[in-house]
């Protein structure tokens, strides 16, 4: 039987073993551009392809995942900022739930309109606790979900969020910045709320270069997505993908 997503993260946490994700926003890509990068991702070793963003604006999420899907055997996993963006091509979907806010639809309210549609979907669903971390910058997430992010020094507030959300049955707890972040989660907070809780932890938005990335699995880190600095410079891959592997804690 073939192995899930999340029990394949579960087995390298359980090993010390770090994975990397590269974020695709399918409003920024065309076809061409997906094959550049999923070539450079096979090349680099990545580990997951996310797909999504928090304003979609396009309706080709489903080209997008087929696309991808027709170049590698890179698990894609979902990454939506709204229920619409459910393409049933993918792998996995993050089925996230803002508990850094207090905004009921984006807890609760919004996956029971999309409960069906996601349930008929066939994907492999990870129930996920979304913490918004405050990265120096307005970021659209922070605009459409309505909620203040988690003030960046505030470590102790992160790591309760976490505690509460693994003890509520979630099977991630995911920390961003944002996307176009000034400034990454630190190492401080990662390694925090990493320590109080035995799910996996990733860790996204503000991760410029492979020394942040490391640092971030050093602190506790099981899986680091970057989208923006790609974005920017896709040759940051092999990079990015070398130092998140190069951090394994031998257990």
């Amino acid at each position: 039987m073939k192995q899930s997503i999340y029990e394949s993260l579960l087995l390298k946490k359980q090993k010390g073993q770090k994975s990397f994700a590269v974020l695709i926003d399918p409003d920024k890509v065309d076809m061409k551009e997906i094959d550049k990068l999923t070539g450079l991702a096979i090349d680099a070793k990545v580990d997951y392809l996310f797909v999504g963003g928090s304003l979609v604006i396009s309706n080709h999420l489903d080209e997008v995942v087929q696309q991808i899907k027709k170049n590698c055997s890179i698990p894609v996993i979902l990454f939506p900022g709204t229920p619409s963006q459910v393409s049933k091509y993918a792998d996995g979907l993050l089925y996230l739930s803002l508990i850094s806010g207090r905004n009921p639809e984006l807890l609760i309210g919004q996956h029971v309109i999309s409960a069906p549609f996601v349930k008929q979907s066939g994907l492999e669903i990870i129930s996920t606790g979304y913490m918004v971390i405050d990265g120096g910058a307005p970021t659209t997430v922070s605009y459409i979900s309505n909620a203040t992010p988690i003030p960046a020094d505030k470590n102790e507030i992160a790591m309760c969020t976490a505690m509460a959300a693994e003890m509520l049955g979630m099977k991630l707890i995911y920390m961003d910045a944002g996307s176009g972040a000034k400034r990454a989660i630190t190492e401080d907070m990662i390694a925090m709320v990493a320590k109080c809780i035995d799910i996996p932890l990733v860790i996204g938005g503000g991760i410029k270069d492979p020394e942040k990335a490391y640092r971030n699995c050093k602190a506790g880190a099981d899986l680091i997505v970057v989208g923006n600095a790609i974005e920017k410079d896709e040759s940051l891959i092999r990079e990015m993908s070398a130092a998140v592997h190069s951090s394994a804690i031998i257990v």
